[in-house]
């Protein structure tokens, strides 16, 4: 196991500098949620209809000024981050950041692909990632793609990104019309158990686009939204009966089942058709990973109380405008935590459930 060092100068200081820090606020940093793209994979898609097709999804589920203002200012605004490793680990030392945890860009999951080019994206897009982490050791870890929209292959690929070095892989809340607990992709979640692969849960857009075509609400309501009903179908679909070792991490918080996951409780108790799980839903929900990308202490504090510390883990969605880019500050933000709590969400969690060792900075 590799053991990760701060760099003291802006562990002390941190981004803009201020003065010396708590023990916690010094304790290593590993960011869950993060994200890579892949030129090459953008070039094995290119000239495909599906492909072609993204300008005007775009238009039609973002709404047109979402649609513009990101492609002609987020956009190009984050294609460094995206793609410059020199880049990335300078805003990791101004985010105070230690540890990131790549993932693929979520745009980039391309279920529409037939099974030949489907092999191509994911051993290109996890070789890339792969590659990233043994060239900054001890900065970089990474999850990989797979091809979940074929199950046979989704798996050969799981195996193989955890032979690469890769700690797990990222998935959407849909594959295309089949909802994550359709028994077709049990394979899949009977691999992810047996490998003890961590499983990044990220949705790409919602299926409510429908109402949320305006305000960019289809990222600011529909993704977590997204998040929500995925994890309400894999607790009532009684994936995780099947499979209850599964070390499942739900980007943004888990969406908003956390802070309503009563109603949920409630259903499982006056609904038959709701019963179909060995336990009460807020029972599942104290198994999964939750990252921090919630945006407000409150709302940071009522997941912690719901989840327990030892679940959720640093997460910053970059380098993204929807992501948090002072993430310790967040969590210093809630002052009822104390040194050790803070030091589980900041790293300690993360390093357990990716089998990482982590020291305090020098």
């Amino acid at each position: 196991m590799m053991i990760y060092r701060c760099c003291a100068a802006h562990a002390e200081e941190g981004a803009g500098g201020g003065g010396p820090r708590s023990g916690a606020s010094l304790f290593p940093a590993v960011d869950l949620h993060c994200h890579a793209l892949s030129l090459e994979v953008e070039r094995l898609v290119a000239g495909f209809p599906e492909k072609l097709a993204e300008k005007e999804q775009s238009r039609r589920t973002l709404g047109i000024e979402s649609a513009t203002h990101n492609a002609t200012q987020m956009l190009p605004r984050v294609f460094a981050p995206l793609t410059d490793i020199r880049r990335r680990l300078d805003d990791m030392a101004a985010m105070r950041v230690d540890v990131q945890v790549i993932s693929p860009a979520p745009s980039q999951y391309y279920y529409w692909a037939d099974e030949a080019l489907a092999a191509q994206i994911v051993e290109t897009q996890n070789n890339e990632i792969a590659e990233l982490v043994r060239g900054n050791a001890g900065r970089i870890e990474g999850l990989g793609n797979i091809a979940l929209q074929h199950p046979a292959l989704a798996v050969k690929q799981l195996r193989r990104a955890l032979e690469l070095g890769l700690k797990g892989v990222e998935i959407s809340s849909t594959v295309g019309l089949r909802e994550l607990a359709d028994p077709a992709l049990d394979e899949f979640w009977r691999a992810a158990q047996e490998t003890g692969a961590v499983v990044f849960l990220h949705p790409l857009g919602t299926s409510a686009y429908a109402r949320l075509d305006r305000h960019y609400l289809t990222n600011a309501i529909g993704q977590p939204l997204e998040t929500t009903i995925a994890l309400s179908h894999l607790i009532f679909g009684g994936v995780f009966d099947r499979y209850p070792d599964v070390k499942l991490v739900a980007a943004h918080g888990g969406g908003y089942l956390p802070a309503y996951v009563g109603r949920l409780e409630h259903a499982y108790k006056v609904r038959p058709e709701a019963r179909k799980s060995r336990h009460p839903p807020l029972a599942y929900l104290r198994r999964f990973y939750y990252d921090t990308v919630v945006h407000a202490p409150e709302v940071l504090r009522h997941l912690i109380r719901t989840v327990g510390i030892s679940q959720v883990v640093l997460g910053t969605d970059y380098p993204y405008d929807m992501g948090e880019t002072d993430p310790r500050a967040l969590i210093e933000a809630v002052p009822e935590l104390t040194a050790s709590d803070r030091q589980a969400i900041l790293g300690a969690n993360a390093a357990r459930l990716l089998g990482l060792e982590l020291a305090r900075p020098r």
